[in-house]
């Protein structure tokens, strides 16, 4: 059983992980590895961060305190990563007029 939970904390981990980098590749703040290229996407970006919010909505009182401060973590992050890119492009919008 311990095993396990054990095996079950380490592949939340990774699809927490997995969101996080499919968000910061569509913020355009990391290079696409399959392409090199920055593939900026803000829509795919809001998905996979919605994403990760339902899945904290979801797990909510079914998680480890240090599995919680780790989903808590990476939301507050991708959301203010997200923020400063709506921010910057509508300056570059407003810079285009």
């Amino acid at each position: 059983m311990e095993d396990n939970q054990n095996k079950h904390a380490q592949l939340l981990l990774y699809l927490i992980s997995s969101f996080e980098l499919a968000a910061m590749q569509y913020m355009g703040k990391i290079k696409n590895p399959l392409t090199d290229k920055i593939d900026k996407d803000l829509q795919q970006a809001q998905f996979s961060i919605d994403l990760l919010d339902m899945l904290s909505i979801k797990t909510k009182g079914n998680l480890s305190s240090d599995e919680t401060k780790f989903l808590e973590n990476v939301l507050g992050q991708l959301k203010l990563n997200y923020l400063d890119e709506m921010d910057r492009e509508k300056k570059e919008a407003e810079n285009k007029k």
